[in-house]
């Protein structure tokens, strides 16, 4: 009997309905119940089911959908749902670029005043650079970058100033996901000669891109850490070539290296230390499509 009331509370007593096809309506559902599990300190199924007016074969299938990717927990001797780890872990992630935002504001303004050009804030995603944050230079001609544009990991300061601190296999992998496109006569399209500028970036801890995205653009970035030593996105200096002269990249690449330095101690990061350099004859030797 015990049992048996269990199972009425945390799952239906029988289960046999036709999967529900994919669609917005049921991804409404879906977030509608993950949102009312999050509100909850452990709900049965009947209450999830009366409080998002749904019935209880249906919450169920949204139910054991979310628990697949680890959403929501099933707690099998309450018979209760509650919000799972992997809820956690997407909220940390916001937070993090949050407050990476909101630290970086600061530093990346005075880095604008000192090199007189606009400065960028990026953050790495799966095989691209997301740029999030912009101070704008007061000069008539200037860099601008809306948050939410999306840069190829080669063809960027921010995004080669992120190679240059991961393992080969790791620079492989990305680049054989994202290809190496070809922009301008500049881009760094050849495997062998990224390589070579990626062993230069990480002996000097800040990465230049000439021309190789936008013409007539160029780009000085380091790039920003996190708790664990791994570089989570950069920052960067970018005008135009007539400001952002070849002599001034010795003046502003440590300015930028120091900006990068700064941001990570703010959001309590660290460079990594005695991490193996990119070699260039184990990502040169990669094959890629």
């Amino acid at each position: 009997m015990e049992t048996s009331e269990k199972r009425q509370r945390g799952r239906p007593r029988s289960f046999n309905g036709p999967s529900e096809a994919a669609s917005v309506q049921s991804l409404d559902r879906a977030l509608r119940i993950l949102a009312i599990v999050a509100e909850g300190s452990g709900l049965s199924l009947s209450e999830i089911s009366a409080q998002s007016g749904l019935a209880a074969s249906t919450a169920y299938r949204m139910l054991t959908t979310l628990e697949n990717h680890g959403m929501v927990e099933f707690d099998g001797t309450d018979q209760l749902w509650s919000i799972g780890v992997e809820t956690y872990r997407m909220g940390a992630a916001f937070l993090r670029r949050r407050k990476l935002v909101d630290r970086a504001r600061i530093v990346m303004q005075e880095l604008m005043e000192k090199t007189g050009e606009t400065s960028n804030l990026g953050v790495a995603e799966d095989d691209c650079v997301v740029f999030v944050s912009q101070v704008e230079t007061h000069q008539a001609i200037r860099a601008f970058f809306r948050p939410g544009t999306r840069s190829s990991f080669h063809a960027s300061g921010i995004g080669k100033a992120v190679l240059a601190h991961l393992d080969p296999e790791r620079v492989a992998a990305i680049l054989r996901r994202a290809g190496l496109e070809r922009f301008t006569d500049k881009t760094l399209s050849d495997i062998s000669a990224l390589a070579r500028d990626l062993v230069a970036i990480k002996h000097r801890g800040w990465s230049v891109d000439d021309e190789e995205r936008h013409p007539g653009m160029r780009c000085v970035a380091a790039a920003i850490f996190n708790e664990f030593g791994e570089p989570i996105g950069g920052v960067s200096v970018s005008g135009p070539t007539v400001r952002v002269t070849p002599e001034r990249l010795a003046e502003i690449g440590p300015l930028v290296r120091e900006a990068a330095t700064e941001i990570t101690r703010m959001i309590g990061g660290h460079s990594s230390q005695g991490a193996a350099e990119a070699s260039l004859f184990e990502v040169s030797a990669t094959r890629l499509p």
